[in-house]
């Protein structure tokens, strides 16, 4: 029995998919399929049931087996927790999620502050929707995940990270440019660039219901959720756009771009760092979350 072959059968029992399961654990599905062949025919059991082409359903074998399992990952990751101490080194894994906002924006900086001190430290960076970032929390499949606080169910710790609001981006040469005050109605008067349908929490849920609510029609040039992309196309003039964004960021100090709060509006929301309220924080990671969240110092 392999270390490879106990943490394959893990994550296939969890997520009850070999594609899934394979994209965690950075294999092809063939081979991991294969993995637990071999292990399977090591046990002298089957530890999942094979319905179809599909579906997966773990024998009474592999639950006793999956509880082995987890029990042995968790050994495994305090065992190195412990071993690091003794050699006097912050030794271990940091996994993080967030969207590509968030990663691209707000992560790089401090980041690049721990990696200094703890070269050791091995990453897993994850670009994912916010719901796909409370899922992997929940799974225990990453430490920490990036979210917007609204979006956060009471099962899992957040920690209030940065003040976020909804913003207008306009074009500097743009005729709105040249109004004091920018009315709902002044908005839907150009081709607009809204959030793509889905994308949750959804705002543009939000500017539908809005411009509902006030009897405003408008033309939808473009969908994206991406703020770099929107800005892009602002900038070419395509039309105007909406987006939730950290003020002040170097990346949104854009000479030909302005950024107008709709506070009016919306009321501003805040980015929460997020994780299992069960995590035992090995102290590289306590020590990552006080210098994301700016209480740490190295």
């Amino acid at each position: 029995m392999e270390w490879h072959q106990i943490v394959g059968f893990y994550y296939t029992a969890k997520t009850g998919n070999f594609t899934k399961a394979a994209a965690i654990t950075y294999r092809t599905q063939s081979a991991l399929s294969q993995q637990i062949r071999k292990l399977e025919e090591e046990l002298g059991v089957s530890l999942f049931e094979r319905i179809g082409k599909r579906k997966l359903v773990i024998t009474p074998a592999g639950e006793i087996f999956y509880e082995f399992a987890g029990s042995i990952m968790s050994q495994h990751n305090h065992l190195l927790n412990e071993l690091s101490k003794l050699k006097g080194l912050q030794k271990g894994q940091l996994k993080i999620a967030a969207p590509f906002t968030s990663l691209n924006q707000l992560l790089p900086e401090k980041l690049e502050i721990y990696m200094k001190d703890f070269p050791w430290v091995e990453f897993t960076i994850l670009d994912r929707s916010q719901k796909a970032v409370i899922e992997l929390v929940r799974e225990g499949e990453i430490d920490f995940g990036i979210t917007t606080e609204s979006f956060v169910p009471p099962s899992l710790n957040k920690i209030r990270w940065k003040e976020v609001e909804t913003v207008l981006i306009i074009n500097t040469s743009h005729p709105l440019s040249e109004l004091e005050e920018i009315t709902l109605s002044d908005i839907v008067k150009y081709p607009l660039i809204l959030p793509a349908r889905g994308n949750e929490p959804s705002k543009r849920t939000e500017l539908e219901n809005l411009f509902m609510e006030n009897n405003l029609d408008y033309n939808m040039v473009m969908e994206s959720s991406n703020v770099e992309l929107n800005l892009t196309y602002v900038e070419m003039g395509l039309g105007i756009s909406f987006a939730t964004v950290v003020r002040n960021l170097p990346a949104l100090n854009r000479t030909a771009s302005r950024f107008i709060s709709l506070s009016e509006y919306f009321e501003p929301e805040f980015l929460s760092v997020v994780y299992r309220k069960d995590k035992e924080l090995m102290k590289h990671q306590q020590i990552f979350l006080d210098i994301l969240i700016g209480e740490g110092k190295i």
